[in-house]
Formats: structure tokens, sequence, C-alpha cells
């Protein structure tokens, strides 16, 4: 809803600032007084491209600020400032904060509706039709398409799933002759844990077998054989105890030597066993060597450690599980696919078939208003057309457009193509009322709404917009006095000449509205036609 609207030098417009009331403000004044400045700055708000023909002559910008609720809860409002230079370029800001034209168009899409003879609203966007039908028959269509949009996301997730799988199997597949070639490399060599660092335990002594076998044997003998190391310690021994009879201090050496020579006869006992373990076997060397050639083989393929040939090997094995698996594994994502699809084909079809049952009825609904503007022989045709599956949205599977037939025996025709801005204005009217609270479009700008309508049917059309206003915030540039009346808020739009002509905007009293009102009833101001705009005020308040 517009809370209030300031302008700066655009067009005609030096300062003024628009305050529409909550329910239908009318805009009036003579033809070229400078509304349609006012319509561009309210096109500016909604996100219209700028044009720099619109700075006021001399002026070297222009500035239309506005502030907008976003819905009834809104306390603080969104604040819109559009600068434009006379140089073309563009400022945009949204709550103090740089904006552009494509931001700013999102943010004010569904506030406000400007609805005139020239302006592509929403009754010309076949795609805001279906929207129309749901909100209308919001309580009967809303479980039907939150269903279908339920099924359509399973749908997409089951189809992304599969190409998903279609394309890991297709990436692995390239590498698949890679990783049989890794297990069966592996695999003929059979390496076991820790079998590497038992081999090079092993291998040195098994290498050196001969010369370990003469070191412990020429050890064992310089100990052992005659005038060894353990004669010289026995001789040692008997000449040490013999004269420790007489000196007894001498009995530690004999311990000590005694200790010694048990310790050597220790070592020459297990030199004897080292040497006879070792097990001198060409054929055994030559079968370690060259099972160390080969895991070190396995190491310079797939290492740098053996710890890494484990890894490589379980990868390798992995990958070949998946595909020889992945046709069971597509097989089940293609089922998963033709189960979604058909959840959701059924889903489609109940959406589709009830649209095309609301859509009707809508239509009929807006006829019936339709004929109080003058539209009498006039009417609405729904038009569904189903869509490629590829072409389903989360609105539905099939689109859905309103045709006008302005006369019986005529063709339905698109409304962008055949109905004029009075008709279009006239249609939305009937829309708009049909739709009352259901339609989230806050604020309603109608333009010429009134081309072409007089008598009882400008006093039908007034009743429309006064209705429409119950639910809407209306603003409407008019020149009719029935439609004046009706308004809470009455604003007039005046051009004063001068060497640079000047457009203000004036909030209307009572007493100044009957002015106004008298002009437009006869084009000039009498005792006559200023009783008729009271006693139409009168009417309209209900007095």
């Amino acid at each position: 809803m517009i809370d209030e609207m300031y302008v700066e030098n655009l067009a005609l417009i030096v300062q003024a600032t628009l305050t529409p009331g909550a329910g239908l403000t009318v805009l009036t004044g003579e033809t070229g007084a400078g509304k349609t400045a006012l319509l561009s700055a309210l096109k500016l708000m909604m996100g219209e491209r700028a044009d720099a023909s619109w700075v006021r002559e001399g002026a070297s910008s222009a500035q239309v600020r506005g502030r907008f609720f976003v819905n009834e809860h809104d306390t603080e409002g969104m604040v819109v400032e559009r600068r434009i230079g006379a140089d073309g370029r563009s400022r945009i800001r949204i709550d103090g904060a740089a904006s552009s034209v494509g931001e700013l168009s999102d943010r004010m899409h569904g506030m406000l509706d400007l609805c005139g003879q020239h302006d592509q609203h929403g009754l010309l966007d076949m795609r805001q039709h279906v929207a129309m039908v749901d909100a209308w028959g919001h309580e009967q269509i809303a479980g039907v398409l939150a269903a279908y949009q339920e099924a359509l996301k399973k749908a997409e997730d089951a189809a992304a799933a599969y190409q998903e799988l279609q394309e890991r199997v297709q990436t692995e597949g390239a590498h698949l002759e890679d990783a049989r070639f890794s297990v069966e490399r592996i695999d003929e060599v059979q390496p076991q844990p820790g079998e590497l660092e038992e081999l090079e335990e092993l291998l040195p002594r098994v290498e050196h077998a001969e010369s370990l076998i003469m070191c412990a044997e020429d050890a064992r003998a310089a100990l052992q054989e005659e005038n060894g190391a353990l004669d010289a310690l026995q001789s040692a021994l008997a000449e040490l105890t013999r004269m420790a009879r007489v000196d007894s201090s001498l009995q530690a050496f004999v311990d000590t030597l005694t200790e010694a020579a048990i310790s050597v006869e220790d070592v020459v006992s297990d030199l004897s066993r080292y040497r006879d373990a070792i097990d001198f076997d060409p054929a055994a060397l030559a079968r370690a060597q060259e099972r160390a050639s080969e895991l070190k083989g396995l190491m310079r393929s797939f290492g740098p450690t053996m710890d890494d040939v484990f890894q490589k090997r379980a990868q390798a094995a992995e990958l070949l599980r998946l595909c020889e698996n992945r046709d069971q594994e597509l097989s089940r994502a293609q089922l998963a696919v033709d189960e979604a699809e058909a959840e959701l084909a059924t889903a489609a079809r109940k959406l589709t078939l009830l649209r095309n049952k609301l859509a009707p009825r809508f239509c009929r609904a807006v006829q019936t208003h339709m004929q109080s503007l003058e539209m009498a022989s006039a009417e609405l045709v729904w038009e569904s057309r189903e869509l490629p599956r590829s072409s389903w949205t989360r609105m539905g599977a099939a689109t859905g457009e309103f045709l006008y037939r302005s006369g019986a025996g005529l063709t339905p025709r698109p409304l962008r193509r055949i109905a004029s801005g009075g008709e279009l204005s006239r249609v939305l009217l009937a829309a708009k009322l049909v739709l009352g609270a259901a339609d989230k479009v806050d604020t309603l700008v109608f333009d010429e709404v009134d081309a072409g309508v007089g008598g009882a049917v400008a006093r039908s059309l007034a009743r429309v917009i006064k209705n429409l206003a119950c639910t809407h915030q209306v603003l409407v540039v008019t020149h009719l006095a029935q439609i004046a009346v009706m308004a809470e808020k009455h604003l007039l739009v005046q051009k004063h000449e001068g060497d640079l002509p000047v457009t203000t905007l004036t909030e209307l009293d009572y007493e100044e509205r009957v002015q106004e009102i008298a002009r437009m009833l006869s084009g000039e101001v009498s005792e006559l036609s200023c009783a008729h705009a009271r006693k139409l005020l009168d009417e309209a308040a209900g007095v």
C-alpha cells in the first residue's frame, strides 16, 4: 500500500506529495494538467525504465521517493527512492541501500497494479491468469496444487539422481581398465600385511650366512680351544685361589674371575647354537630376494608405501564392484523415475481438470459484473493448453488464458490483442471485484477506466470501484463526477501557465470538491452545477 509519494522536477511537476487514502482516492483535473506525470512517478516506483526526457526543463535531475507498506502487519514500511539525471543516468535506493531496476521490480511485484490505456498490467500477462483462478478458488485448489508440486519435486529429484548415477557410471567407466589392472597386478603378488618388514629383517642374515657362521666359529674357538680365553682364566683362577690362603683379600678377585669364566662358557655355548642354527640355503636366499623385489615393484607402481598398495587395491576393487552392479542400480533408478512420473502425471491431471472446472465459473462471475459496465455482450472464455512434459512448471502441466469475446458469434481472442484500454480496465475491475480479498495486489491504479462511459453505466462503474476499494487501496484518474464523489480522498491536479508551466497537486476539502465536481458535471461552476454536485456528494456519503 502506498503511504506517501514525493515527486520533484518530474515533467511539469516542481514539487508534489501524493498521500492517498486507504480506500478510494481520485485524481481529477483538466486534460493536460499533468496527471500523466504522477502516473509516470508511480511507474518509476514499480521499476519501469527511466527516461531522461521526464526530467523537468532546466533541472539537473528528477526525484521520486515513496514509502510503501508491504502488508497490513508492516509498521515501518519500505522506502524507495529514484533519481533520474538529465544525462539519463538513474540511481535507485531501497531502504537506503543501492539497488537495481530488476530488484525494485521484483520487490514491488504484487504490491501495485497500474491499469491504463497503454499499460501492460496483470490482465494482459497470461502467466497471471492461472494465479487469478487459483486465488479465487484457493480453498478447493490449494491442496491439489500442493500435491502436484510435491509430486513434481519428487520426479525432479528422481531424474536428478538417475542423471547423477549415469554420469558417475560414465566417469567411472573411463577408469575401469585401470582399476581392473590394479587388482590383477596386486593379486598376482598377493602381498600380506607385515610381510615386507619381515623380509627386510631376514634378508641381511641369509645373504651373509657364510660370514656369520665363520665369525661365530672363530669367536668360539678363541674362547674355548687350547690356549684360548677360558684356559687363561682357569690358570689365573688356580693361582689366585692358591695364594688366597695366604692373603684372604685375593678372594674377591677369585669370585669375580669365577663369574667371568661362567659367562664366557655361556657365550661359547650360545655361539655354538647360533652357528648351528644358521641354514645356508642358496635356493631359499634366491626366493626371499625375489619376493622382496616383487613387493618393492608394487610400491613403485602403487606406493610409495605398502599401505598405499593395500589402499589402491581396496579402491580399485570397490570401483569394480560398483561397475558390476551398475546395471542393477541404473534399473532401480529408472524405476524410481518411472514411478515418480506416473504419480506426477496423475497429480497433473487432477490439477488441470479442477482448474478447468473453476476457471469458467470465475469467468461467469466476472461477466456478471461486466454486464453492469456496458459490456453485456462481452464475455471471458477460458482456454487451457496442455504442455509437453519438458515445459511443466510448479504452476501445472497446462497453460491457461482468458480470451475476450466482445460480442456473440465472434471468435474469442487474447485480451492483449483485441481489448481497448477502457475495456481492459473495466474487465480488470470486474475481475478484481470477484477476487476480492483473495487478490494479493494491495494497490490498484486506474487511468481512463471511464473512457467512453456515461449515464447509468457511469453510476454502475462508480459503485464497482467503491466496492473494490473495500478490499484494496484504489487510485483512479477520472473525468467522471459519478466516480469522483465516491472517493474518501479527492486530489486536484492543476497546471499553472508561465514561462515554464507548473503542475500542482492539492487535496480538496468538501467545498472545494463541490466546485471541482460542478466543473466536471457541466464544464463550468454555476449555482445549478454546484447544487447537483452537493447532491451527488451527499448521496455518496449516505447523508
